[in-house]
């Protein structure tokens, strides 16, 4: 694969902007017989077929909902597809516009943000092309950062170096820098001596069945603190503490789980953002914690002279009321 990876933020206004980047970007790709996608809505897929012509019988449509359903699962599997298409002589061509993610909750909106500053890494040497487009009818925060975490500005056909481009470290830092809320004071918290996980693992699962977890993600759940708890043991220091309790944030409630301890850890690197790659293709990351953000819907780290504090989320479903662990109004 001779091509080095690019990726490139097309802010724009309107259709003809929109088209005005998009289109040579998916045409340049089919000619050159990459494997092309286009990650959208609807509504943007007919608009695109439209302008494309027959070449749109060259690019995959893939809807935007079901791509963007979790952050570091899509990383994960995205980066495995254009390892593959490398693998086979063909570079992957991704035209994916934020709109889905931009709406979510904010601690999902800053964990896809963080996703595009921390490809720049994971995608070293796939020769992958990924082109996004930022609307300014996005939230202006959404479109700020869009253009810290793309290396290249494109208008019309021609790209340019971004000026207000991050450091993917110093980016992810950044999304770090607010400490974490205090955990409320009905919290169920527990001090941890010798692991035992077997007394650990049960402890979480009466908690969690007082909640409309559901069974998978308990499963999710104890691989998650097991793995975050064996860790403090072995990197943090005395006492290791784990807390448990409800948020209910209008339509996002959650079961949050948080293992804290008097540890901190040396560098960012240890923070498991980036996927392990095969030896040799080189980003490397700690398979450990990174397979805990696949399990969890969001992962919050932060560490510091006062110790280090893991908090795992996982989203609940919608019930009329949840409070510190029970269902309430009749639930």
């Amino acid at each position: 694969m001779s091509e080095s990876f690019t990726h490139c933020v097309l802010p724009y206004d309107g259709v003809d902007d929109f088209l005005g980047g998009a289109l040579p970007f998916l045409r340049d790709g089919a000619e050159a017989g990459d494997r092309v996608m286009a990650v959208c809505g609807v509504a943007r897929e007919m608009l695109l077929r439209e302008a494309l012509g027959p070449a749109a019988g060259d690019v995959e449509f893939v809807e935007s909902a079901t791509w963007y359903s979790h952050p570091a699962r899509t990383l994960a599997d995205c980066l495995s597809d254009a390892d593959a298409t490398a693998w086979r002589g063909r570079r992957l061509r991704i035209l994916g516009e934020p709109v889905v993610w931009a709406s979510r909750p904010p601690l999902e909106v800053l964990e896809w943000q963080r996703v595009e500053a921390m490809l720049n890494i994971a995608f070293r040497g796939t020769g992958a092309a990924i082109m996004c487009p930022y609307s300014s009818s996005l939230p202006a925060g959404v479109v700020a950062a869009g253009r810290r975490t793309h290396p290249e500005t494109v208008r019309g056909a021609r790209s340019m170096a971004n000026p207000l481009y991050m450091d993917p470290w110093a980016y992810s830092a950044r999304c770090d820098g607010e400490p974490l809320p205090p955990p409320p004071e009905d919290a169920d918290e527990l001090e941890l001596g010798l692991p035992d996980l077997y007394w650990l693992r049960a402890y979480v699962t009466d908690y969690a069945r007082r909640t409309p977890l559901p069974e998978e993600d308990l499963q999710r759940l104890l691989v998650a603190v097991t793995e975050v708890l064996t860790n403090a043991h072995r990197h943090g220091a005395p006492p290791i503490t784990l807390r448990m309790w409800t948020e209910a944030p209008g339509a996002d409630p959650a079961l949050v789980c948080e293992v804290a301890d008097r540890g901190r850890w040396a560098s960012g690197s240890a923070y498991g953002l980036v996927p392990p790659r095969p030896s040799g293709t080189g980003s490397g990351g700690r398979f450990g914690l990174w397979a805990v953000r696949l399990l969890c819907t969001i992962v919050q780290i932060r560490t510091g002279p006062g110790g280090t504090t893991v908090r795992l989320r996982l989203r609940l479903p919608a019930v009329p009321a949840l409070l510190n662990g029970e269902r309430v109004n009749g639930g």
